[in-house]
């Protein structure tokens, strides 16, 4: 049975840490699960580094694209950068979805670079946070890899599944501390 209540999520980053990718598979998950999605992007100066953001709201039945401030559930961090300019779009018992579950406190991206980070490195982190995220959300796991899939190219399918579990497990560790 669907949830009745409305999920709202936003994806934050800079241009080129895949916002708009990670929301796009998002949206497609929820809308295999049967949820009514609903999803907004605003791009801003991406180019250049700037600010992007989505949000995304699924239930049983969405009218509005748009997070009323205040009123998100979760917040996915593409770049810690991103944290100030959307903490108050959170609720005040809302999760912050970022780096710091991948690499600790310091989040330092390019520490994706090292191998003791394998198999999540720097194009593929979004991913490993969407894994972090399904641990809270009502999507079956099919749902989110045929998603993943119809987003990504075949040739990195296996890696993104292997990226997303881990991702998946970090949450499993971090709920059980």
């Amino acid at each position: 049975m669907l949830q009745q209540e409305v999920t709202n999520i936003i994806c934050a980053g800079i241009g080129g840490t895949g916002v708009i990718l990670s929301s796009s598979i998002l949206a497609d998950a929820a809308f295999l699960a049967g949820y009514d999605v609903r999803k907004s992007e605003i791009h801003g100066m991406s180019q250049r580094g700037g600010s992007v953001s989505s949000d995304i709201r699924f239930g049983q039945k969405v009218y509005s694209p748009l997070i009323p401030d205040g009123e998100a559930d979760y917040l996915v961090l593409l770049h810690p950068d991103e944290l100030e300019n959307n903490l108050y779009r959170l609720k005040s018992d809302g999760v912050v979805i970022d780096i710091s579950m991948i690499v600790g406190e310091s989040k330092d991206l390019t520490l994706l670079n090292e191998e003791k980070y394998l198999p999540v490195n720097q194009k593929n982190f979004n991913i490993c946070l969407l894994g972090a995220l399904s641990s809270y959300l009502n999507i079956p796991y099919e749902c989110w890899q045929n998603a993943i899939f119809s987003n990504l190219p075949k040739k990195v399918h296996d890696q993104n599944k292997g990226v997303f579990e881990h991702g998946m497990k970090l949450t499993e560790y971090i709920k059980s501390k």
